[in-house]
C-alpha cells in the first residue's frame, strides 16, 4: 500500500487531498498543528493516521517525521496575512515566511534521508508571486521563495530519482481565503483544487497551475511592460 504524507491536512486543500487519497486506499499520514481539527480525519478513514506538530518548529518536525517513510509528500501548510497601506510589520512578515517557506524547508530536512528513488515531493505555492500584488508583500515573497526553492531542488534531486512538483493555485474557497475582503476572480472549491492536483500528479507534471483561465490571465499581465503592470495593479489597491 502506497503512503502519502500531507501537511496542512486539518482543513482546506490538505484535508481534501487526505480524503481523496484515503478513498483510493492509500495509507495517509495527515499532519497539522491543531490536533482537534485533525481528529475529523481519523474518523473519516481507518487508513488515515495523524501526526500533529507545527511545521515552523524545526525540532518538532524532526521528532514527528524522523521515522516516516512516504512515497508521496505533499507540503501545503500555509497562512496569509496582508500589509495595509504599505506599513511594514516585521513580525507579520516573519510569521508568514516561517509558515509558508521555512515550514516546508523544515519538513524536507526531516524527511530527506527517508526519501527513496521513485518518490515525489509536492510543494504548494501560489500564483500570487507571479505579480507584485498590493498588500501581498509577505505572502507573495513567501510563495516566491518556496517556488524558487522547489525549482532548484528539482535539479539537485533528479539524479537521486526523487521528483519535485510545484503547485500554483489561484483562489481556492478555504477557511483561509474566506477572510479576504476583496473579490477573488477564478475562485474554485476544494474538490476542484484536489481534482486539478491529482490529475497533474497522475501525469507526472513538474508544475501544476489552476484554474487554467486565471493562470493564463495572470501570465499575460506578467508579460506586459512593468509600467503597464503597475498601472493595472494599482487599481487593486483598496481605497
Amino acid at each position: 500500500m502506497k503512503t502519502v504524507l500531507i501537511t496542512g491536512a486539518s482543513s482546506g486543500i490538505g484535508a481534501g487531498l487526505a480524503k481523496s487519497f484515503a478513498d483510493e486506499g492509500y495509507q495517509v499520514v495527515a499532519c497539522g498543528r491543531d490536533p482537534a481539527r485533525l481528529e475529523a480525519l481519523r474518523h473519516y478513514s481507518p487508513t488515515i493516521t495523524l501526526r500533529p506538530f507545527d511545521t515552523t518548529d524545526r525540532d518538532g518536525c524532526r521528532q514527528a517525521l524522523t521515522d516516516c517513510d512516504a512515497d508521496l509528500v505533499i507540503l501545503c501548510a500555509g497562512t496569509c496575512e496582508y500589509l495595509d497601506h504599505g506599513r511594514v510589520d516585521a513580525a507579520l512578515v516573519e510569521r508568514v515566511m516561517n509558515t509558508n517557506f521555512m515550514g516546508s524547508v523544515n519538513c524536507l530536512a526531516a524527511l530527506e534521508t527517508r526519501l527513496a528513488a521513485g518518490s515525489r515531493v509536492v510543494l504548494v505555492s501560489s500564483m500570487a508571486h507571479w505579480l507584485p500584488f498590493p498588500r501581498a508583500e509577505a505572502y507573495g515573497a513567501s510563495k516566491a521563495a518556496l517556488s524558487w526553492f522547489a525549482e532548484s531542488l528539482r535539479l539537485d534531486w533528479e539524479p537521486r530519482g526523487i521528483a519535485v512538483t510545484l503547485v500554483s493555485p489561484g483562489f481556492v474557497d478555504t477557511p483561509l481565503t474566506r477572510k479576504n475582503d476583496f473579490a477573488m476572480p477564478g475562485l474554485v472549491n476544494v474538490d476542484q483544487a484536489v481534482k486539478a492536483i491529482r490529475t497533474g500528479l497522475a501525469k507526472g507534471k513538474n508544475h501544476i497551475a489552476f484554474p487554467g483561465g486565471f493562470s493564463l490571465m495572470l501570465r499575460a499581465i506578467a508579460s506586459l511592460p512593468a509600467s503597464v503592470q503597475r498601472a493595472l495593479l494599482r487599481r487593486m489597491v483598496r481605497a
